[in-house]
């Protein structure tokens, strides 16, 4: 254990004394866990648990745009999305969704989000 410590020491020395050689390490130490994390982000969405439908790779998202607003990418009104779905000739089906937070209690209980 003596040894572990001195080698600690004496790592910690050579990193202080060449600041360039250690600005260099930590920024290819964070660049490439930063890399792992994202592929492994990626392999795990997309190999490992892919989403739970039969045909996954059919399921498209549809965006109302707004260019004059400088909107892109625009969640759809539901009068407009009613309106796409009669209207339809390109999909099998249609269904929106929409991501709210609600404050969850339980009785007497403080509000949690």
């Amino acid at each position: 254990m003596k040894t572990v410590w001195q080698d600690v020491r004496y790592g910690m020395r050579m990193l202080r004394k060449n600041p360039g050689v250690t600005l260099i390490a930590i920024i290819a130490l964070a660049l490439g866990v930063g890399a792992n994390a994202s592929i492994f982000r990626v392999v795990n969405a997309v190999l490992l648990r892919p989403l739970p439908f039969a045909e996954a790779d059919q399921l498209v998202m549809v965006w109302e745009r707004r260019p004059r607003q400088n909107l892109a990418s625009n969640p759809v009104a539901p009068a407009d999305f009613l309106d796409w779905q009669q209207q339809n000739q390109s999909f099998s089906a249609m269904a929106a969704y929409t991501a709210r937070a609600f404050n969850l209690t339980g009785t007497g209980a403080e509000p949690e989000r």
